[in-house]
């Protein structure tokens, strides 16, 4: 992995973006802590024009987006069409809020609407990732929600975009699963999970958790992954201060 694959996830930072002046201020910090990509999510409105120029003007690139689930499954020629004002491959179908997931046959259903919104995303040129978090851990019968969104999605229009810290959540493993999406990983949260005082999971930034980067990295990098994303959706302090501690131990430990 290389210092220039590293992003980082604007969501972290959500409570900073509510307007253009303060997503001019963020960015300007981001890129200071020394990321050059970032993942688009969590903003306030913005003209995508003038969130371009504001990128630009800072030397950031936008590696990827989130959109709304229902505009991915309902109007995806619109997300195409805002990936292409950003100048951006990537998006992410961010979580299932709202879609019934009572049994098999829901998922099963939620997979193909997924698969048909990627082969719109597709053929425009684009790439629609799947973003978990621990309830696709959730089994039906002898396979996980994740599992069969895996087997019944076409791997020409559904990539993935998993999050460590939600495959350990959900009590499976990061590095298998990184290892199973070989060609289907485009994209990886890299997000750290820690323990507090009160024995309860924690997020935590890079390297100051328990999870195994150095493996997960490796596995990723073997299963074609071409942007590892920082994220973290808690932080004790300050989120600039927990991205730049990130950022410190990737480049010091992790990168080429």
């Amino acid at each position: 992995m290389q210092i220039s694959q590293v992003a980082a996830q604007l969501y972290t930072l959500r409570d900073f973006l509510k307007a253009p002046a303060d997503i001019a201020q963020s960015l300007h910090k981001v890129r200071a802590i020394g990321y050059t990509a970032v993942q688009v999510s969590g903003m306030g409105p913005i003209a995508e024009d003038e969130l371009n120029n504001i990128l630009a003007a800072e030397g950031l690139i936008c590696c990827a987006t989130h959109e709304p689930g229902p505009a991915i499954l309902t109007t995806p020629e619109l997300v195409v069409e805002r990936l292409d004002k950003l100048n951006c491959a990537y998006t992410a179908y961010p979580y299932p809020a709202g879609v019934k997931l009572d049994t098999r046959e829901d998922v099963e259903a939620f997979a193909a609407s997924l698969n048909r919104a990627g082969q719109v995303l597709t053929e425009a040129g684009k790439v629609l990732t799947y973003h978990n978090h621990a309830i696709e851990f959730r089994r039906f019968g002898e396979k996980t929600m994740l599992e069969i969104i895996f087997d019944q999605t076409d791997p020409r229009y559904i990539k993935f975009e998993i999050d460590t810290y939600w495959v350990q959540a959900g009590g499976a493993d990061p590095v298998k699963w990184c290892q199973f999406l070989k060609d289907r990983l485009p994209l990886l949260h890299i997000k750290d999970y820690g323990v507090n005082a009160e024995g309860k999971p924690a997020f935590a930034e890079i390297g100051y958790g328990n999870l195994p980067f150095h493996e997960i990295i490796r596995t990723a990098e073997d299963s074609g992954c071409e942007w590892f994303i920082v994220e973290q959706d808690v932080c004790p302090g300050d989120p600039f201060d927990s991205l730049a501690r990130s950022f410190e131990y990737i480049k010091a430990n992790l990168c080429n």
